[in-house]
């Protein structure tokens, strides 16, 4: 695991920025997993930058998302495929045909999850997997639990997730209670796998995930075993870390 040390959140986005924007420089049909959540929307920002400039081509590329809420279709302006598409689709060149998420309308969870696992070995896997970290170690919608979950399934979400998420809706209320999440195993068979952390308030949980015991009540403790994991946090969210 590599610890890349960032001022601020924006030098944290620059430095995440450069290494999605190398893997596809040098690979342009590359599979990206790609996610949600106000961590990364500052390297969507910088990417979206750069290929205004002129300086990328996501005309090849292909992405697979994390997750999404059951329930919500596209349209709707709490899913995450409509963030995708506000803050990176619909601002660069990729193929909306190659730009992929578990299907939030499908009712049958067993179908949705069957289908998504399906449509990620079909595009042969996911190069450099893109994520966030929650303040309890979940990755994706992977919350803590006794197990970590193999494949794309289907997730009641924690009152502590249900909470953090309350900002984005109505009210409470409004949140969805359920989610399909890519699984850890997933994630793990990813070739590389990029992680953005910023604030003080994760400093904690940066500490207990990347250097402290790999465990399911610590979902992200299990990039410790992966052979190409890349951390970008800011000072405030390695502040705890010497």
């Amino acid at each position: 695991m590599r610890i890349v040390r960032a001022k601020d959140y924006n030098d944290m986005s620059r430095k995440a920025a450069n290494i999605l924007s190398a893997q596809v420089i040098m690979k342009p049909n590359c599979v990206l997993g790609l996610a949600t959540g106000s961590t990364p929307i500052g390297t969507y920002a910088q990417l979206v930058e750069w290929y205004n400039k002129g300086d990328l081509d996501f005309s090849n590329v292909t992405t697979v998302n994390l997750d999404e809420y059951k329930g919500l279709n596209r349209e709707n302006d709490q899913s995450y495929y409509y963030f995708m598409n506000e803050h990176l689709f619909s601002k660069v060149n990729v193929n909306h045909e190659r730009t992929f998420l578990p299907d939030g309308t499908e009712k049958d969870s067993e179908k949705a999850c069957a289908d998504y696992n399906q449509i990620i070995e079909d595009v042969g896997g996911v190069d450099l997997q893109l994520l966030g970290l929650g303040h309890n170690g979940h990755i994706g919608f992977n919350e803590p639990g006794d197990v970590f979950k193999a494949k794309t399934h289907c997730v009641d979400l924690t009152e502590t997730t249900i909470k953090a998420n309350q900002r984005f809706f109505a009210s409470i209320d409004d949140v969805p209670r359920q989610a399909y999440t890519m699984g850890i195993q997933t994630i793990m068979q990813a070739r590389k796998i990029l992680v953005v952390v910023s604030g003080e308030d994760k400093a904690g949980i940066v500490k207990e995930a990347f250097f402290g015991p790999i465990t399911p009540k610590v979902q992200a403790s299990v990039l410790q075993l992966h052979p190409d994991v890349t951390v970008v946090a800011d000072e405030a969210a390695l502040s705890l870390v010497k």
